[in-house]
Parts: C-alpha cells; structure tokens; sequence
C-alpha cells in the first residue's frame, strides 16, 4: 500500500503512451510499448506528456528531496534541500496551476501553523474534489475498462492525498471528530485504503477514547486489507492507548506484548518515543512489520504518548509504555539510552 510518486509517475505517462499507440495505429504496438521502460529512464522528455504530466514529475522529484532525503539532512544540507524542493513545487504550479499535490505540500511550507493549513485544506476540498472526479470521468469515457480503472484510480489520488493529510492535520490539532469524518470519507472513497488513513482513524478513535470504534475498525480491516490483519503498530498502540485511559492495565500491556511480538526488536524505539517529520507527499513508504515503520508509528503516535502531565517529560500513557517495555524487555532501557547518546554525538 501507500502512494509512491515515482512509480506514479511511470504510470501516468504509461497510461498516455499506450493511448498515443492506439490513435496512430501502430502495427506493433506489443513492440513500441516494450521500449516505453528504457525511453522512461533514459529520456522521458521524449515521451508524449502534458503539462499535468510534468508538473507530477517535478511533485514526485520534489517528494525525493521533502519526505526522503531532508528528515535525515545535516543542518547544513537542509537549507539547500528545502529550497530545492520548494522550486520544484513552484514550478509545478506554474506548468499547472490545478496541480493539487504541488499546492497541498506548499501550504505546509507558507502555512504558519497546522491549524492555518487545516483550513487551507477544507477551504479547497470541494474544489480538488470536483476536479478530480472530472478527471476520473474522463479517463473512464477515454481509457475502457482495464486503463480506465487505473486513469480513474490516479486520477483520483490527489483528491485521496488531500483527505489524508486533512485527516492528519485534524489529528495534531485536536480536532478528532474532524479527522474521524475525513478518514471516513477516505475509505468511502477508496475502500481498498491506499493511503493508509486507517492509520490516522484509530489514533483519533484513541483519543475518543471509543473503544467500540477501534473494534469495528480492527474488524473491517479484513475488507480494508485482506493481506494484513489488525495487528500494525498504530492500531495496537491505539487500543494499548484506550485500555490504559480506562484504567485496564492487563489489557494495556497484552497490548503491548503484541506489539512487540508484531515488531521483534523494537522494544527500544518504543522506550525512546523519537519523532520524525511527517511525509508532504503521503505516509513514508516503509516495509511492514519493520522498525522503520515502528518508528513511524511511534512518531505520528505522540498525540497519545505525550498526552496528560508528567514529571518525566513524557506524556503519562508514554511513560507508562516505556516503562512497561522495560520491564518487559530490561535491555531496551540500555539499547534506548545508546541510540539517544549516539544521536546526541551525530548532531554535535
């Protein structure tokens, strides 16, 4: 799951080319079609493309420098990537000025807080709706059935992005039936869940503290996705996050045994609770079950660790999990204790 510019991008300028060979009755189409990969990789501006086309090119070369290169950038190397990646989305607007992906991730940039983007974002939703629905139209009436599913999915996607990022937006801000109606909205949209916004429903679910609504949602997961049942890190922790605010403690920390057994080795990362920016583009695409992803989890899960007052520093449900986790594994106190003195020297 979860979108991947680039491989979008192959697929949008597939999507043209194979049109292209339909209106000029190549002979041999199998054949100039095998020869698409190699002219993608090594001259893509020789391909047919329209300005939307390039624009998601420079949204895709931009998502490279954001969400993959800039969180793991000395300080010295960020200002370079952040203007960088800036340009890339400036031009992007102007080779297109519906180009909604371009415009969503620059609201983060010229938004002077989450709450002035989450209004960004409402305030254009209908539009970026409307605009996308269009496109899908289209590309269904243009493409027949086998294209068309997929020109009606990409063009559908940057509607789907815009929902995520309102439904995460919402989150941070606290404003938690927001994001649950968002994600909502999402799923009814594209019920086979491509950007993971089931993700962000069970921490808003948490923060309810609605029970019932993390059940429903653990048990829907095998219409969401059938390939990976309820046990990723954000709906285990969420519901670990509920049974704690309840004051069930068994069942907090059979939460946590689970999570540990879904993700071996990660006892340290959750000690740790350490934060990475969120993606512009869509989620980080991370492998399942990896501590990658465990730290993705933890990271966009400190609306529950740090909630309430503690003397520790931490929020008190995260306080309670690092210390339940060593208890539960006594190394990892060690191992986090050493990943932060070595994080402590990289940035000295």
């Amino acid at each position: 799951m979860a979108h991947d510019a680039k491989r979008e991008d192959y697929q949008r300028l597939s999507l043209r080319y194979a049109l292209e060979l339909d209106k000029s009755g190549a002979t041999d189409a199998a054949r100039a079609f095998a020869a698409f990969g190699r002219r993608f990789a090594q001259n893509r501006d020789s391909l047919p493309q329209s300005d939307a086309d390039r624009a998601f090119h420079l949204v895709a070369l931009a998502t490279e420098v954001i969400d993959y290169r800039l969180p793991f950038a000395s300080d010295t190397q960020a200002e370079a990537l952040i203007r960088r990646g800036r340009d890339l989305l400036d031009e992007a607007v102007s080779l297109d000025p519906s180009c909604w992906d371009a415009l969503r991730m620059l609201a983060a940039t010229r938004s002077a807080s989450v709450d002035e983007r989450y209004g960004y974002l409402v305030e254009q939703e209908d539009n970026v709706r409307a605009a996308c629905e269009a496109e899908r139209d289209r590309s269904l009436e243009e493409l027949g059935l086998e294209r068309g599913a997929l020109g009606a999915s990409i063009a559908m996607r940057p509607y789907w992005r815009w929902l995520a990022s309102m439904a995460e937006d919402a989150l941070i801000c606290g404003r938690n039936r927001a994001s649950i109606d968002a994600a909502e909205r999402l799923l009814a949209s594209d019920p086979s869940d491509l950007s993971d916004v089931r993700f962000t429903l069970a921490y808003a679910l948490a923060k309810l503290e609605d029970e019932k609504g993390l059940n429903e949602l653990a048990s829907r997961y095998e219409s969401i996705s059938p390939l990976r049942p309820a046990d990723d890190a954000w709906i285990l922790l969420a519901r670990c996050a509920v049974a704690h605010s309840l004051c069930n403690y068994p069942a907090a920390r059979a939460m946590l045994v689970r999570l540990l057994e879904s993700y071996p080795g990660g006892a340290a990362l959750l000690v740790r609770q350490g934060e990475l920016p969120d993606g512009e583009f869509a989620r980080l695409r991370v492998p399942p079950y990896s501590e990658d992803e465990l730290v993705l989890a933890v990271s966009e899960g400190i609306v529950l660790l740090q909630e309430g007052n503690d003397r520790s520093g931490r929020g008190v449900f995260g306080h309670w999990v690092a210390n339940t986790v060593s208890e539960l594994d006594p190394e990892a106190a060690k191992e986090a204790a050493r990943m932060a003195k070595d994080k402590g020297a990289s940035t000295s």
